[in-house]
């Protein structure tokens, strides 16, 4: 391939990569993008979501937009310093501190409405199309055509515009000049290396592929997560690692990832099982371990998802009886292609899932007796909560009483891993004192935003916005920097 200079190179060939790669060139650059995959499976885990963004219009967010990143936008930190980092006068460690930046969330949701337009632009159309959600607190807006739609638009305008693309060729390490300026990308396509020159922006994803990486900081049982698409494989982390070493700030829940419930059976991109709020959730010994209705499915499915992955194995089976069938557009909550395992009893069906028999049967028994009397309403929350129940289920509890019985298996996926880099609200990479590292911009799941809860319907949006951002700007430095 041998060494070539360009004015941007984009690490990623996913929204994020994209957006970045487009406005690149569209901004007057000679931008070049890499893709560890073939040209038929690019795109990474964009091409393989829906990608649900959190508007409630063409042009606006969701009313709960800021607010949501920003009270799910740190661990524990010293209040003062919170403060500090919101003010506009900064000391170094306010600036590097590992929050979500409050003018980094004000950005976001300032530009999310002009990049949906500037995608309109390029031919994607967006509706509010029925999603996976029986029941929701938020809108979500989808391009017609989910993620691909999104990917195939903006590689289609990337190649009209002269964008150079390098398959099967993954980025290994930064190439720095003088004072530790960022002048280019280290890559490796088939095991031959070489040097592409230019600003770098980097925009390869989190490290959910990589086993070290996710047993280092998620923990050892991680073992019991996968990737929720095989786009997800692709990603591991060395865009972190490379950047961390060259003194890049961290940001981001790095012990966390946002957790989606799916078949373990099945091996299509994202086969969710969403119907779990309207039966009880038993792990392999037959026994509930939390409430499976808080609220809306929407809001609360990271929350109990955690919950299953701490069980034994990482498993749990939601059981459900045929009251489940009548709920309109009940197979709208159930993504997998695999069918239900079913029993015309309790005994028959924990024989085909494998748990004790006695222990569902009790676990069964003492749910229904926890029901009271009321109108179920399985659409919107009904406030049909158990009594005297150790764990409560909050809403839609019934009996479960009427043959056949059905259940699914679920794991917890792992969507993208939460830990990442610390961006300003020009995308571009901060340090450890809180300063740019010049040359270098970041975009999409490499960017640490998450903490403990995700905010939903935004990574897909965050990529796009800071991608737009970062090609805009990569190329706006580049011309001043060769003047």
């Amino acid at each position: 391939m041998g060494n070539q200079e360009f004015d941007v190179v984009v690490a990623g060939c996913g929204v994020a990569g994209l957006s970045a790669a487009v406005a690149a060139a569209q901004a007057g650059g000679r931008a070049a993008v890499l893709e560890r995959s073939t040209q038929e499976e690019r795109g990474g885990q964009s091409r393989y979501t829906e990608a649900y963004l959190r508007m409630k219009s063409h042009t606006e967010v969701t009313d709960d937009f800021e607010t949501h990143l920003a009270e799910n936008g740190s661990g524990s930190v010293d209040p003062e310093l919170v403060e500090e980092a919101a003010a506009s006068h900064r000391s170094a460690l306010a600036k590097a501190l590992s929050i979500a930046d409050p003018a980094l969330i004000e950005r976001f949701a300032a530009d999310a409405g002009e990049t949906i337009a500037w995608l309109q632009g390029m031919g994607v159309r967006f509706e509010f199309l029925p999603t996976q959600f029986l029941t929701k607190s938020q809108p979500r807006l989808l391009p017609v055509g989910g993620g691909r739609a999104l990917v195939e638009a903006l590689a289609a305008r990337a190649e009209q515009l002269g964008v150079q693309f390098f398959y099967e060729t993954a980025a290994i390490g930064l190439e720095q000049g003088a004072g530790g300026r960022v002048i280019g990308l280290k890559v490796r396509r088939r095991g031959t290396q070489s040097v592409l020159s230019g600003e770098v922006v980097l925009a390869c994803g989190g490290f959910e592929g990589n086993a070290e990486m996710m047993t280092r900081y998620v923990g050892p049982r991680s073992v019991y997560l996968r990737p929720v698409c095989k786009g997800g494989y692709y990603n591991r982390g060395e865009g972190i690692a490379m950047a961390l070493e060259a003194g890049a700030a961290a940001c981001g829940d790095f012990g966390s990832y946002h957790a989606e419930p799916v078949d373990p059976r099945s091996g299509i991109a994202e086969p969710s099982v969403f119907i779990f709020p309207y039966g009880i959730l038993v792990n392999l010994d037959g026994r509930r371990f939390t409430d499976e209705a808080p609220g809306t499915v929407d809001a609360h499915y990271e929350r109990v998802t955690r919950r299953i992955y701490e069980q034994r194995e990482g498993t749990a089976w939601v059981v459900l009886d045929a009251r489940h069938l009548r709920i309109p557009n009940y197979r709208l909550g159930i993504r997998t292609d695999k069918p239900p395992v079913v029993g015309q009893s309790l005994t028959e069906l924990a024989g085909k899932i494998g748990v004790p028999a006695e222990a569902l049967e009790a676990t069964v028994r003492e749910y229904n007796a926890a029901c009271g009397p009321g109108e179920w309403s399985p659409l919107q929350l009904d406030g049909l909560a158990t009594r005297r129940l150790v764990p409560p289920k909050s809403n839609w509890a019934t009996p479960l009483q009427e043959a056949p019985f059905h259940a699914y298996p679920i794991i917890s996926s792992n969507v993208f891993t939460f830990g990442g880099l610390k961006i300003d609200p020009s995308a571009r990479v901060l340090d450890g004192d809180g300063e740019p590292i010049p040359g270098l911009f970041a975009a999409g799941e490499i960017v640490g935003l998450y903490y403990g809860n995700y905010t939903g319907a935004t990574s897909v949006l965050k990529g796009m916005v800071f991608g737009r951002i970062a090609g805009t700007l990569a190329a706006a430095e580049r011309k001043r920097v060769v003047a």
